[in-house]
């Protein structure tokens, strides 16, 4: 998967990580998949449900987004399209995948993917990448970096809006 589009950002505070969420959210559309990356604890699922709760918030609606780490799949609608959230942490196989419907989603829904690399062959090429990394900063636990990737014509102008 060849991305044109590369930024790397920083943020000192889970606050910070949120307001960023938060704006992006705003932006998305039906079709938009996001690939979290990273290591277990480098702020996927916060990131994830903090932009499903302002999606979820600016259309009125104040849901509780626990993470799919044993469901896989959580799913929600904000009047406007789907979202679902999956996390392929515990997939096996591939297979998998087509079977949680989660291909379907990629074209109808906005998909949050955390554990993409699960996805193999059936990663979609027109996904915003983020990178998850913690530490530095002097080493603050709270201190997250982000490398986002993906095609430019897609993402660049959205993401450089979200930017707290």
């Amino acid at each position: 998967m060849t991305h044109g589009f590369h930024l790397d950002l920083s943020f000192p505070s889970p606050d910070q990580t949120t307001a960023f969420a938060a704006k992006l959210a705003g932006l998305l559309a039906p079709g938009d998949v996001i690939l979290l990356s990273g290591g277990i604890g480098a702020g996927k699922t916060h990131f994830a449900r903090a932009l499903i709760q302002a999606r979820l918030a600016q259309n009125g609606m104040i849901e509780d987004v626990p993470s799919p780490t044993f469901t896989l799949v959580q799913t929600y609608d904000d009047s406007i399209c789907e979202i679902w959230h999956s996390d392929l942490y515990r997939l096996t196989h591939p297979d998998e995948i087509e079977e949680l419907g989660l291909i379907d989603a990629f074209e109808t829904a906005i998909c949050l993917v955390e554990w993409p690399d699960r996805l193999g062959e059936l990663t979609p090429e027109n996904a915003l990448v983020i990178e998850f990394s913690t530490g530095n900063a002097s080493d603050d636990p709270d201190f997250r970096a982000l490398h986002l990737s993906g095609p430019t014509e897609k993402w660049e102008s959205r993401i450089r809006k979200a930017i707290p």
